[in-house]
């Protein structure tokens, strides 16, 4: 059977019926009001619209005519309500019938964004299934992959059941924060690992007093330590500047780093605090109180993809006592960075530039109250020229 040719209205009206069929199926079939609600909505969509009623009824009623739309009428009801066929005509697998939907909703997408974005409908194993399931539809016509743009670090994939929207050429390139998973979380944490052994040495020299020409962060790191009344954790130690600093006024403080080089680095250089070697994602709480007075946690989410950030973030939260403080800073920015030279050291490891946006999203859903935040531009010939994020926030 010839696949259906859907215009963009079309296109959009099937995907959101897709849509929702999976996430509310409490409300499916849906009424006309309801279709157009999930068709303008402006999360989740790309492009935006703004489809009137009599649109989107025109639109059914040329779905069902091609036997893509059914409609339904409830027991004594005489509303009647739409339910999608597509998966019928098509004949998709649940895997394939979640990615078609984003697609349809959201124009081309890269692996990764679609692994993200298809949560709510099939859970993906890892980004490798993803793809597996792309390159099956594309033997079928139903999907083909697109060649890199300028910028681009990873190819996108679009459905091919009817054209694109127009502009969408000039669009800003997507960014893929999931490519650091290309090869699953354990490929991605023993290459981290055994990057930051091999540069310990020359990682703790070249950043050795990096805090005396950042006052903005030892504003911040200052105080954090004035208020901390307990336990503070300093996560993704590294060699142990920060937890010197945090120490030096004042605070009890314990560096955690999953890299067992840069611990020993931290330990001969700062004999006098604590360090251990642990994955701040399960970190504990402390042995001498009911939980941290404050975390620290300067980058330590750098390596993590976007997926990953609300459970990270969560864990931490968990972990503090209420009233508690987590002080988080990271880069911001819309790339991917892939190294291989670091410190005059051959490496192979990812830099997620994340979004502010996804990040303060990902603090707030871990249930803690953000008290401030604040953005700033690199400081130059000090740091890498990426702008930084920093949060902090109160669990109550």
């Amino acid at each position: 059977m010839d696949l259906p040719v859907l215009d963009l209205r079309e296109q959009r009206v099937l995907g959101s019926l897709l849509e929702k069929q999976s996430t509310v199926p409490g409300s499916y079939p849906m009424t006309l009001n309801a279709v157009r609600i999930a068709c303008n909505q402006t999360s989740s969509r790309d492009p935006v619209v703004d489809y009137g009623e009599s649109e989107v009824d025109e639109t059914l009623r040329g779905l069902k005519k091609r036997e893509l739309v059914r409609f339904v009428w409830a027991s004594g009801s005489r509303t009647v309500k739409y339910a999608q066929a597509l998966d019928q005509v098509i004949d998709l697998e649940e895997a394939e019938r979640a990615l078609l939907t984003v697609l349809l909703l959201r124009g081309p997408q890269a692996p990764g964004e679609l692994r993200t974005r298809t949560e709510r409908l099939f859970v993906f194993a890892d980004r490798r299934a993803v793809e597996t399931t792309l390159k099956a539809m594309a033997e079928r016509a139903l999907v083909q992959e697109l060649e890199l743009r300028p910028r681009e670090q990873d190819r996108r994939w679009v459905h091919l059941l009817g054209p694109l929207a127009t502009g969408e050429a000039v669009a800003a390139p997507p960014v893929d924060r999931e490519a650091a998973l290309a090869h699953g979380s354990e490929a991605r944490d023993e290459s981290v690992r055994r990057t930051y052994d091999v540069i310990a040495d020359a990682y703790a020299e070249h950043y050795r007093d990096e805090l005396s020409h950042k006052p903005f962060d030892t504003w911040l790191l200052d105080r954090v330590a004035a208020a901390a009344s307990g336990p503070v954790a300093d996560v993704g130690t590294g060699p142990g500047q920060i937890a010197a600093h945090l120490a030096a006024r004042g605070a009890d403080v314990t560096g955690i780093d999953s890299s067992p080089g840069m611990i020993a680095e931290a330990t001969v250089r700062y004999p006098g605090v604590r360090f251990e070697l642990c994955d701040f994602r399960r970190l504990l709480r402390p042995r001498t109180a009911a939980g941290w007075s404050a975390i620290t946690a300067w980058y330590a989410v750098v390596h993590l993809t976007e997926s990953e950030l609300p459970a990270a973030i969560s864990a931490l939260g968990s972990t503090l006592a209420h009233g508690g403080v987590l002080a988080l800073a990271t880069h911001i920015g819309p790339e991917t960075r892939h190294i291989t030279d670091l410190l005059g050291h051959v490496v192979d490891v990812d830099y997620v530039l994340h979004d502010p946006d996804v990040v303060l999203a990902a603090v707030s859903a871990a249930g803690l109250e953000i008290s401030e935040w604040y953005v700033r531009s690199p400081i130059p010939d000090v740091e890498s020229e990426t702008s930084r994020l920093y949060v902090l926030a109160r669990r109550p």
